[in-house]
Order: C-alpha cells, then sequence, then structure tokens
C-alpha cells in the first residue's frame, strides 16, 4: 500500500501500480470525466502513469493551465493525424500547444486554403468521435530512426539525431493508426477534444530558420466546452479588429513597401508625430531624472564589438559592411545596441566617485537582421529607435540606481495606459550550457543574480524566473506584453551588467584614492518606440489618448463662410503646441463627422454661422459626443487638462 496527498492535505491509502486515472474515478465520475493530466510530486504526467510509492497527486482538468495545455497539444496530434488521413504524403514537423491553442507545420503540396481546412476539421471530428485512446510507448535511439526512416518522416528523423547521443529512450504516442514522437503528456482519448476550431494556415520555416525549407502552419484551439471556444473566437474577432498590423495601416500610421525590405516599416505622418510626442515626453523626463542626453553613430568597426562581445554573440544577427573575415580591410557592422558606444562617453576623460551614478540616455536607432519569419508589423522589425540608457554607477548604488530605474518605467507604461496588462520576468543565465551563449565566470553569474534576486525581492516584484533568457552578460528584468493574438514580446528592459566595464577598462577614483571598476546598468523607459506604438494601437483600438493623438482637433465648417474661422482657431490652437487641423471638404457636416470618427480623431468642432456670431465652437468628443456650445478659451482649457494631465481620454 502506498499513501497518497491530494488536494487539500488529504492523504488515501492505495494499492502500490494505481494510475492517477484510478484514483481519480475512485474519487468521482465527474473528476474522472474532466482529467486531463495529474501533477505527481510536482511534476505533471500523464494519468495513466503508475504510482508506486507515496506521493503528493493533483488531478489537472482544462481549468488548470497545465490540463489545458495537454487538451491542446493532444488537439494537435488529432490534426496531424486527419491530414495523414486525407493527404498520406504529407511530411510532419511539430505542432506544439501554444497559449492560445496549439499549430503543426506541415511539409505538403497541397495547399491549405479556407476549403482544405474545412475538411481537415471535419475530419478531425471524426478522430474525436472515434475516441482512440493516445497509448505511450517507448524505442531505443537507433530503433526509432529506423522506424521514421521507414515513414519517410525526415523531419522525425532530424529531431531523434539530435536525443540520440544521450542514449535515453524515445518516447511515441500511438492513438489508432497513427503514431507520434512526442514527450507527453496527453489526454486518455480523442474524445476529450469536445470543442475546437482550426483558425488560419500560414507559411513557417523549418525551426524558424529563413535558410530552411518553408513549410504551411496551420494553427487551431481547442476547449473541453463549446462555450469557451465561442468566448474564444468571439475574443479573437475582436482581436482581428484591433490588430494593429490592420488598423494602423487603414488609419495610416506605417507602411510598407516590398522594394524596401521586409522589417523596415515607412512610418507615415501621423505615426511619426506620434512617437516624436513620445519621443520628446520621454527625453524631457529622463532630463527630469538626471540623464545626460548622447548621440552616438549609426556603425562602428568590428573592433569595437569584438571587444564587447557582441561579434561573437550577436554577429549573425548583425548587418555587416565590408568582409567579416578580411582582417586586412576595415569592416563596419551596424550596431544592434548602444552600449558599447555610450561606454565612451564615461571613458572620454578620467572620472571620480562623485560624478557617479552617470545616468546615459539617447535616442537611439538600432538594426537587427532579424529572421523574415519571426517580423510582424511593427512589433518586431530590422531598423527601430529605442529610448536606450545606461548608468555607470558605485556597487554601493546599485539598488538605489535599480529601483529607479523600475519605478521610471512603471510610471512610463501606467502612463501610457499599458502597466495593467505587463508581467515581469527574471531573465537568467543556463549553467548547463555557460559558454555557448554567455561571458564570465560561474561565480560572476552566481554573484550578479543573487545580487539582482535580493533587489527585485526587496522592492516587491512579483516575477516569473526565464532560464537561458539573460543578455550574454548578465541577468535582467524583462517587462513583458502581449500583443492582441497573446504572443509575448519583451517592452522594456532593466539589466545589471558587471562584467563589461571591466573589459573596458572603465575605472573611477574612488574616496580612497583607488581605482575602482564600475556597474553598469542598461535599461529602457518605454523601449522600442515602434513596437510601443502598436501595442498603444491594439490596446486604444487606434483611438489614442488625446496627449498622444496625432491629430488632436478637427475643425468642421459648415459652410464656407466659417472655414476662415476655422483656420483662425486652428492656428491659436497650434501656436500652444496643440495638434489641429481643419477639414476643408465641400461635403455635408455629417459627412466630416463620419469621416473623423472613423480617423479616431479625439476632438471635433463644429462651427457654423451660429458659433461665427456668438463666437463659440461645439466641440463633439470621439466618445462622449456632443459636449454642447462653449467659448473657444473654455474648449482650450479642456484641452490642456486632458493634454497636461495625460488622461486617457
Amino acid at each position: 500500500m502506498i499513501n497518497v496527498t491530494l488536494k487539500g492535505g488529504v492523504v488515501k491509502e492505495f494499492d502500490a501500480g494505481i494510475t492517477a486515472m484510478e484514483i481519480a474515478k475512485s474519487l468521482g465520475m465527474g473528476l474522472y470525466k474532466a482529467a486531463c493530466v495529474c501533477r505527481i510530486d510536482g511534476v505533471v504526467q500523464d494519468l495513466r502513469t503508475p504510482l508506486t510509492a507515496d506521493c503528493a497527486l493533483e488531478i489537472l482538468t482544462a481549468e488548470d493551465p497545465e490540463g489545458l495545455r495537454a487538451l491542446r497539444h493532444t488537439a494537435s496530434h488529432v490534426l496531424a493525424q486527419a491530414v495523414k488521413r486525407l493527404y498520406p504524403q504529407t511530411k510532419l514537423a511539430i505542432g506544439p500547444a501554444i497559449d492560445s491553442g496549439f499549430y503543426y507545420d506541415f511539409d505538403t503540396d497541397v495547399a491549405f486554403t479556407p476549403e482544405e481546412l474545412e475538411k481537415i476539421e471535419a475530419e478531425m471530428k471524426k478522430i474525436v468521435k472515434e475516441a482512440l485512446p493516445l497509448e505511450r510507448h517507448e524505442l531505443d535511439p537507433a530503433d526509432a530512426i529506423a522506424y521514421m526512416e521507414e515513414k519517410d518522416e525526415i523531419y522525425k528523423v532530424e529531431l531523434i539525431k539530435e536525443h540520440a547521443d544521450k542514449g535515453e529512450k524515445i518516447s511515441f504516442f500511438k492513438q489508432g493508426e497513427f503514431d507520434e514522437l512526442c514527450a507527453g503528456p496527453h489526454v486518455p482519448d480523442t474524445s476529450r477534444v469536445k470543442a475546437f476550431k482550426l483558425t488560419s494556415a500560414t507559411g513557417a520555416y523549418w525551426r524558424g530558420d529563413s535558410s530552411n525549407k518553408m513549410l504551411q502552419r496551420i494553427y487551431g484551439t481547442a476547449f473541453t466546452k463549446k462555450d469557451d471556444l465561442d468566448a474564444h473566437l468571439a475574443a479573437l474577432e475582436e482581436a482581428k479588429k484591433r490588430d494593429h498590423n490592420k488598423i494602423g495601416r487603414e488609419l495610416e500610421y506605417f507602411t510598407t513597401v516590398d522594394i524596401i525590405g521586409q522589417g523596415l516599416p515607412i512610418i507615415l505622418p501621423k505615426g511619426a508625430r506620434t512617437i516624436q510626442v513620445l519621443q520628446r515626453w520621454i527625453e524631457d523626463l529622463e532630463r527630469s531624472k538626471g540623464y545626460l542626453l548622447t548621440k552616438t553613430p549609426f556603425m562602428a568597426k568590428r573592433e569595437l564589438y569584438k571587444l564587447s562581445g557582441h561579434w561573437d554573440h550577436y554577429r549573425d544577427g548583425m548587418f555587416i559592411l565590408g568582409d567579416p573575415d578580411d582582417e586586412e580591410k576595415e569592416c563596419f557592422a551596424l550596431r544592434p545596441m548602444t552600449c558599447p558606444f555610450q561606454y565612451q562617453v564615461f571613458l572620454n576623460r578620467a572620472r571620480s566617485y562623485r560624478e557617479l551614478p552617470m545616468r546615459l540616455g539617447e535616442t537611439s536607432t538600432l538594426f537587427r537582421n532579424e529572421d523574415s519569419g519571426e517580423m510582424h508589423g511593427l512589433i518586431r522589425v530590422r531598423q527601430f529607435t529605442i529610448s536606450e540608457g545606461h548608468l555607470v554607477l558605485r556597487p554601493e548604488q546599485l539598488e538605489e540606481e535599480f529601483k529607479g530605474c523600475l519605478e521610471l518605467a512603471k510610471y512610463v507604461l501606467d502612463t501610457v495606459g499599458l502597466l495593467d496588462k505587463c508581467t515581469f520576468r527574471f531573465s537568467q543565465w543556463d549553467p548547463a550550457n555557460p559558454k555557448n551563449k554567455y561571458e564570465g565566470t560561474k561565480e560572476q553569474w552566481e554573484q550578479a543574480q543573487s545580487t539582482m534576486g535580493r533587489i527585485l525581492d526587496h522592492l516587491g516584484v512579483d516575477y516569473t524566473i526565464g532560464i537561458d533568457e539573460a543578455a550574454f552578460y548578465g541577468p535582467k528584468l524583462d517587462i513583458q506584453y502581449k500583443n492582441v493574438y497573446g504572443k509575448e514580446d519583451t517592452l522594456v528592459t532593466i539589466q545589471i551588467d558587471m562584467l563589461l566595464a571591466a573589459i573596458y577598462g572603465m575605472e573611477y577614483v574612488d574616496a580612497d584614492g583607488q581605482k575602482k571598476t564600475p556597474y553598469i546598468i542598461h535599461r529602457t523607459s518605454l523601449g522600442c518606440y515602434e513596437r510601443t506604438l502598436a501595442y498603444l494601437i491594439e490596446e486604444y483600438a487606434g483611438a489614442l489618448p488625446t496627449w498622444m493623438a496625432p491629430e488632436q482637433v478637427r475643425f468642421l465648417p459648415v459652410t464656407d463662410r466659417a472655414a476662415d474661422y476655422c483656420a483662425d482657431l486652428a492656428a491659436k490652437l497650434n501656436a500652444q503646441n496643440f495638434r489641429a487641423e481643419v477639414d476643408y471638404r465641400n461635403e455635408k457636416i455629417g459627412r466630416k463627422i463620419r469621416d473623423a470618427q472613423i480617423e479616431k480623431v479625439p476632438f471635433m468642432l463644429v462651427v457654423g454661422d451660429r458659433e461665427m456670431e456668438n463666437g463659440t465652437v461645439s466641440p463633439r468628443h470621439r466618445a462622449d459626443g456632443d459636449l454642447g456650445a462653449m467659448t473657444f478659451d473654455a474648449f482650450t482649457a479642456l484641452l490642456k487638462d486632458i493634454v497636461d494631465t495625460k488622461a486617457k481620454k
């Protein structure tokens, strides 16, 4: 007999070898039918795992993240089985669960059109009705390779070979005639995938590498309840309406041109104006926090990057001018980050401890050679501008300056309206593979990470841990944000660096007259302006708050006689640094109002003969509607209050 600790600390005795599924059934048919996977002593496992010793057991349903993930992973297997039934010559790549559902990559000549997706969905429904059990089995690496070679599954063979040298057995999950390379876990049988939908098909390079073959990726989602699926699909439709890649183009914030290149967007006047507003605000805000403004080159010789380590760690992602392997000739590279450039400001002359902390800030244009499959609208591009900064400081100043960087970032994100949806990730190195990606010794990394951990805990930051997500020179706090489709990217980062100052020979004379090596904080306050603009467009569905809107006021003259009056008033607003325009078109006032609403202009000022006679304006807010007639001075005061307080309207 074994003792199994269940939810709530209840301990029950069972025969050794009993499975979690059998225990779930003994606890009630409702739990049994809802069960997806289990957690045994903290490890998520298949429900059919036998329990052979005392343990803690949790039965996980689709209400639990791990349970829902297993359900969706099983749905990806159902998808792959359906595709193989319909198109037997298709070769299978990978099919993981993701936050929004699942996907599977296929190598096939069949174009997965909407009509084809309907056929695949119909076949999936048949497989679900068949209630095929998912049965795990294992093979030795050599046998697994031979098995997949016999099936001509070239991508599976490649994956198995990567693990073959470890000598571990290779696991598969079989459902009916379909046998899939997989580590699991899965739900017990296909019938539990009760509500699913294939949402789209797109291209995807094998393993995300543009040098590999382009495959076809089918996305889908799955739930145990139709109501949950319907709610998700409704949310997806709302996401499509907010997608910055759609409405950002429709509202003319940006565009892309094939002849210029992927990942190189043209920021149109509206987008450029919004970015300018944000940039000026950030620069003024940072100046008030003691930052010194710098302006450094867009490129440098390879020797600068070799010294910092970027040449070794970022070379594949850099745009290089010249032959990188010809040491006899000069070779330059566009900068992927600003740190080695800003260090030269500190190195310009000898420094005293009294000058520290030295806070250096720059609106930096950077260049990174992103894979084409990774780029999306303004969120991931090859040229971007960032509110970058580096703080050079004494070790004893580290926590206070880190706190200041975090408070500044949180204030900025709260002001623009994104903070509530942000999460925090403590990104650490991977000690199992230190030489592949990281500079420094194990001792240096342990010191940096323990120091940063103490700071984060002392500041009360609620964070998750990301292993192998650190910069090559130090750990970092990543402030994460998800776009409307649930894809997560880093918006702001704050990094602790105890390595590069010594490499660059950065020193200061301390109070005792001795030369010391400073610490460095790498940080952003708003991050990438292009990415931020994308998130703002999605957050506000294009209706940006008045203070950052490219056009704040549009005058709508009812008659030609009112046009000159509107022009004078618009000029007065523009002279006070507001952004006002006049709609001079020979259109009916209803059409002018409708167009201004569609273009998300915050305030529309309707002006006709009555307003001219009374010296008033009739403002209309895009959300609040008609505000009634008021004097121009009263409206100006209202507008000034909204802009000065950076109200989210």
